[in-house]
């Protein structure tokens, strides 16, 4: 990857810049989270992108920390400020990030709510886009990356 690329698909860090990224690939449309687990780490159910992992550069990392939240992923956050900012599966070439550390415009829009079976019982899912009751949505959604 060229560290000096000038017109990166996106960029993006945390609340106090202790971790910086830039995406020089595509995006997938965001897909909001309402497990347990997202919702414990980011106090809300999570809105989220994802990118090749080959494509995710980071710019600073001074703050970045992870938690090993299951058997089979692991969570980026900030060690300074406490920003959600990764979630990152031990399988597979992707790496989510959290739709809120990127800097605007994105130009992304939500696709899906998935593990609505868990979602808040503090607020409504009344809009158009797909719910799912797990996490497993194949090919069922528009995936740019």
């Amino acid at each position: 990857m060229n560290d000096a690329n000038p017109n990166p698909r996106a960029t993006g860090g945390c609340l106090c810049g202790s971790v910086g990224f830039r995406v020089d690939g595509p995006l997938r449309p965001v897909v909001n989270c309402h497990c347990v687990q997202c919702r414990k780490t980011s106090g809300n159910f999570v809105a989220a992108t994802a990118a090749l992992r080959d494509d995710l550069t980071m710019t600073e990392q001074s703050g970045l920390r992870w938690y090993r939240s299951s058997e089979q992923a692991r969570r980026g956050f900030c060690g300074t400020c406490g920003a959600s900012v990764f979630w990152e599966p031990d399988q597979g070439e992707r790496i989510a990030i959290m739709a809120g550390a990127l800097d605007s415009p994105t130009g992304l829009y939500s696709v899906a709510h998935i593990y609505v079976a868990s979602a808040g019982d503090y607020y409504d899912l009344n809009d158009d886009l797909v719910k799912i009751e797990g996490g497993d949505f194949g090919d069922s959604l528009p995936l740019d990356c």
